[in-house]
């Protein structure tokens, strides 16, 4: 018994989708820079637990809603990594570039 294919995407959708996965690829690159364990782990289910929650989102103005959000998390941790000194803007001196 074989599956059917899952309906195309529309480009619309299509590049929504890539945005998304750009979005929690780089959510994760920034995680493994966490110097905490257990913060680390945390961070990583909240992430999941997010994606999770919104996979059947359908309505691009909703989807485009929740990157910006995402994004604006992540810029956040970003710069919270880069003021504690383990952001990728550091050398491994401590001195910022």
């Amino acid at each position: 018994m074989s599956k059917l294919p899952k309906a195309a995407l529309s480009l619309k959708q299509f590049m929504l989708r890539q945005e998304v996965l750009k979005l929690y690829r780089s959510i994760f690159r920034t995680i493994r820079q966490v110097p905490d364990a257990s913060s680390r782990r945390e961070l990583r289910e909240w992430a999941r637990a997010d994606f999770r929650s919104n996979r059947n989102q359908t309505d691009e103005l909703a989807i485009k809603m929740l990157l910006q959000h995402g994004n604006r998390n992540l810029k956040e941790l970003q710069t919270s990594l880069e003021l504690s000194g383990t952001g990728p803007d550091n050398n491994s001196d401590g001195k910022v570039s």
